[in-house]
C-alpha cells in the first residue's frame, strides 16, 4: 500500500513541473500575441486563439510526457524532475523561436493575423501555427526517445 501513495506522490510532482512548463508556455505566447491571452480565449471566444493554444498545450504536454519518460533512466528523483523541466522548458524556447520564426516569414503581425476571427472562422494561419507547435514537440519528442 505504501508504493501507491509513494507512486502518487511521485505522480504529483512531475505534474507539477509539467504545470509550471504549460504555464510558462502560455505566458510567453500570451507576451507574442495581441491583447490578454485568456480573455481572446474565454471572454471573447476567439477560435484562432483558442486553435493556436490548443495547439501549444497540446505541443507541450507531449514534450512533457516524453521527458518523463526519459527521466526514468536518471538516476534518481530530483534528477527527474529537474530533466522533464528543462526537456520542457527547451520545448517552450524552441515553440516560441518557431512563433517567431513563422512571423517573420509571413506577411503583417502573427499574432494579430491568427487571431483574426473574422466569419466565425479561425484564420488558416492559427491552423498552420498550431500544426507547427505539434511539428515542434514532436522533434523534441524524438529526441528524448
Amino acid at each position: 500500500m505504501g508504493f501507491i501513495f509513494e507512486s502518487a506522490g511521485i505522480a504529483l510532482l512531475y505534474g507539477l513541473v509539467g504545470f509550471v512548463v504549460m504555464l510558462a508556455g502560455f505566458v510567453v505566447l500570451d507576451l507574442l500575441t495581441p491583447g490578454k491571452l485568456a480573455a481572446v480565449v474565454w471572454t471573447d471566444r476567439n477560435k484562432g486563439a483558442a486553435v493556436v493554444l490548443g495547439g501549444q498545450m497540446l505541443g507541450l504536454g507531449w514534450v512533457i510526457a516524453q521527458a518523463i519518460g526519459a527521466s526514468e533512466s536518471e538516476a534518481g528523483l530530483a534528477e527527474g524532475l529537474f530533466s522533464t523541466f528543462l526537456y520542457g522548458a527547451a520545448g517552450v524556447v524552441m515553440m516560441t523561436l518557431v512563433f517567431v520564426m513563422v512571423a517573420v516569414l509571413t506577411p503583417g503581425r502573427l499574432g494579430a493575423t491568427v487571431f483574426d476571427d473574422e466569419g466565425g472562422r479561425p484564420h488558416p494561419a492559427a491552423w498552420v501555427q498550431a500544426t507547427m507547435y505539434l511539428g515542434t514537440a514532436l522533434m523534441i519528442g524524438a529526441a528524448l526517445t
